[in-house]
Order: C-alpha cells, then sequence, then structure tokens
C-alpha cells in the first residue's frame, strides 16, 4: 500500500492545484524566532482561497473522479474547512455538493459553505457523527463520497504544501502541521521525507483531541471515548485508517497542546503579524514554545483562519484574562460619600483603566456598615497588574481578586 502515494502523483497535484490555489508565501517571524530561539517561518494557509488548505485536497480529488461520479453528486463531512474545499471544487467541476455539518460548527463556516453552492446538512455533535451521517446518505442516494481526511488522493493534494515549502526553503529543518483526522500530516509528512529525508516533520494535535498521539501509541488507529477542545477543525475521534501507516512511517514526534496555549497563541500573531488564524491553525504556534531553542529553521503550517466573530471575541478576551490585560478586584468600602473617589484615584496614580464598576449595597445586612465594589480594568501585564493591587492593598483597602467575566457585556 506504500508505494500508493508517489512522488509522480505528488507533482501531478502540485501542478493541479496551482489552478486554484492563492500563492502563500512564508512569513519569517523575528518575534516568534527570538521568542524560540529557532529561525521560524509560517506557512500562512490561513490567507488561502476559501481561508484554510483544504481547497488544495479537495480539487485534486475531484478533478480525478470520473464523469459519472461527479455527476452522481459529491457528498462529504466537514468541521468548515473541508466543507468550502469541496464546495468550492465542486462548483469548478459543475457538480453538485452536499455537506454534512456538526451542529456545533460555527455559523461563518455553514453559510459560506452554502454560498459556494453547496446543500449543507448538520448533523451530531462532533465530526466523526456528521461522518457517520454522510455515509448514510452516500448509500442510501448513490452520492460520491468524499472523505476529508482519510483519502490517498486527499492527501496527495495536501502534500503541495510541502512541495512549496521545500521549493521556498530547501534548507528547512522543521515542519509543525496541524492534526485532526491526518490527512495534512499525511501528505505533508511523505512528501517531504521523498524529498530530504533529513526534515523533520512533527505533528500537532489538541491535548483533548489526540486520537493519533493515542494511536500511535498502541500501534493502530483508536477512538477516543469524549474530545474537548476549541480547535474544532481538529476535533476528531478517529484518525484516518487508509493513511495511518503513512503517518506511523513518515511523522517524527506528535506534540499536544492545550486549549489555554491556543488563547495565548491567537493574542501573540494577532498583535505581531496582524493574522487572524482560526484556533487549529494555532496549535503549530503553540507548538514552537516545546521546541528546543537550537536555531533551527521551523515553518509552522497555519492551517486556516475561518474563525466566527463570537469564538474570536471569547478568544480575545480569555487571552487578555490569561495575560492579566484585563483583571477584576473586589473591595469593601464604608457606606459613605467619597469613597469610590478615593478608589479611583488609587487605581489612576498608578495607571489602571477602569473599565466596568459594580457597586452592591446589598452585600451585607447592615448597609450603614459596607458596600461592595467590583471594579474590572485594563493593565499592561503580571507586573502591572500585582503593582495595582497592592496599591490597592497600602491605601487601607482589601483588594480580593475575581474571575473575570463578561467584561464587554
Amino acid at each position: 500500500m506504500m508505494e500508493k502515494l508517489s512522488l509522480d502523483k505528488f507533482e501531478e497535484a502540485y501542478e493541479r492545484v496551482q489552478e486554484v490555489v492563492l500563492p502563500t508565501n512564508l512569513v519569517q517571524s523575528d518575534f516568534f524566532s527570538q521568542m524560540t530561539g529557532n529561525k521560524v517561518y509560517f506557512k500562512p494557509e490561513n490567507l488561502q482561497l476559501t481561508g484554510a488548505y483544504k481547497i488544495r485536497g479537495a480539487y485534486y480529488k475531484i478533478s480525478t473522479l470520473s464523469d459519472e461520479e461527479k455527476a452522481k453528486g459529491l457528498i462529504t463531512a466537514s468541521a468548515g474547512n473541508h466543507a468550502q474545499g469541496v464546495a468550492y471544487a465542486a462548483r469548478k467541476f459543475g457538480a453538485p455538493a452536499i455537506v454534512v455539518m456538526p451542529t456545533t460548527t460555527p455559523l461563518l463556516k455553514v453559510n459560506r459553505t452554502k454560498e459556494l453552492g453547496a446543500e449543507v446538512v448538520l448533523h451530531g455533535n462532533v465530526y466523526d457523527e456528521a461522518c457517520e451521517k454522510a455515509k448514510e446518505l452516500a448509500a442510501e442516494h448513490g452520492y460520491t463520497f468524499v472523505h476529508p481526511f482519510d483519502d490517498l488522493e486527499v492527501a496527495t493534494g495536501q502534500g503541495s504544501i510541502a512541495m512549496e515549502i521545500v521549493k521556498e526553503l530547501p534548507t528547512v529543518d522543521t515542519i509543525l502541521v496541524p492534526v485532526g483526522g491526518g490527512g495534512l500530516s499525511t501528505g505533508v509528512s511523505t512528501l517531504a521525507k521523498m524529498l530530504n529525508p533529513k526534515i523533520k516533520v512533527i505533528g500537532v494535535e489538541p491535548a483533548g483531541a489526540n486520537c493519533l498521539q493515542e494511536s500511535l501509541k498502541a500501534g493502530h488507529p483508536v477512538t477516543l471515548e469524549n474530545i474537548n477542545t476549541i480547535a474544532d477543525g481538529t476535533a476528531v475521534k478517529t484518525p484516518g485508517e487508509t493513511i495511518f501507516p503513512y503517518l506511523q512511517e513518515n511523522l517524527d514526534d506528535v506534540i499536544t497542546i492545550e486549549d489555554d496555549e491556543l488563547i495565548v497563541a491567537f493574542l501573540d500573531i494577532l498583535e505581531n503579524h496582524k493574522m487572524l488564524v482560526e484556533n487549529s491553525g494555532l496549535l503549530t504556534i503553540a507548538a514552537l514554545k516545546h521546541l528546543k531553542p537550537e536555531g533551527k529553521k521551523v515553518v509552522s503550517i497555519l492551517s486556516g483562519g475561518n474563525m466566527d466573530i463570537i469564538t474570536l471575541a471569547s478568544v480575545v478576551q480569555n487571552g487578555l484574562i490569561q495575560r492579566s490585560r484585563i483583571f477584576t478586584v473586589s473591595v469593601l468600602l464604608p457606606d459613605v460619600p467619597g469613597q469610590l473617589n478615593k478608589v479611583s484615584k488609587v487605581i489612576a496614580d498608578v495607571q489602571g483603566n477602569v473599565i466596568k464598576l459594580e457597586h452592591n449595597q446589598f452585600v451585607s445586612v447592615n448597609r450603614n456598615s459596607s458596600v461592595e465594589l467590583t471594579i474590572t480594568m485594563e493593565a499592561f501585564g503580571h507586573e502591572h497588574k500585582q503593582k495595582i493591587i497592592e496599591a490597592l492593598r497600602s491605601a487601607g483597602f482589601q483588594p480580593k481578586e475575581r474571575t473575570t467575566r463578561g467584561v464587554y457585556q
């Protein structure tokens, strides 16, 4: 089976996907290079035509289908990015497309898939449940099923990314690739090893959906009982069975990333590179801190940028909280005039910026005793936050830190 992914096929796929992909030239990152001690480059597939790399595998796969297979109608399952890739490619080839998506799929991805001409069916809470429904519909109606990752042609199309990386940076040492079901990592790792066996290819999974890591330990594909991650594009319970041998053969390692790491990575790349990257694409940014600082040339594949506004707002808020750039404290004050002014002056003197106040006179049965003032404010970071808290304490208040919720409500 291993010989099916050949260099000739990768070269064919590379040439064919050039018909639809946008150039995503490597972006060198001084910020992340200095932070991690390696020479860091990004492969910004978040800037791709459909907002993600998935158009590559979908377009190549569909281009290999017969006219009869396309005429039956194409069906797939996807958490969003493969859906848009299939919808776009189907429209290019004049084929009808149906996409089954989890009910938890961000509205942005659902609407964009519809706008590209596909019929959308929402089913299940995770990708795996949507995939089973898509297979049922394919069997019932005779549709041609296009698997989002467990397909050799799809993986070959995704491998065009490795071709572009090596062409642009022949001396690359390490490629970091996000892992959901394993299609991208199969294509990239297999072709990279063909082009230069010395290139290390490391898969990066959410810690809450580490199906590939567990499967590699077991020596065969395993299904996770539960998954829990904000990286919806890589929230997969079972890696691809067909492609699994290639992952065993060609991946050098797998790194897992906690959701909190993704939140911090989002702020870092947005503020320092002005780039919007979805949570699954952030996996390879967060993974940079897990590598040894050896001055190696490292390419992080940013797999997509399709993040809906509600998710974006939540990630930004939580990131600011993690960085102590937003925090909340409460203080008890005598219920007499002038107390709010005293607290405000203390905060202003140390350059804190109040963004929300809650004044609770009912914290005590004895209203003549005290009221509770809850203050949410901006700071420059951890040190500045502590400076503000110490200033309040020195002024005679007893600030208690609170969990910050609903800052912008």
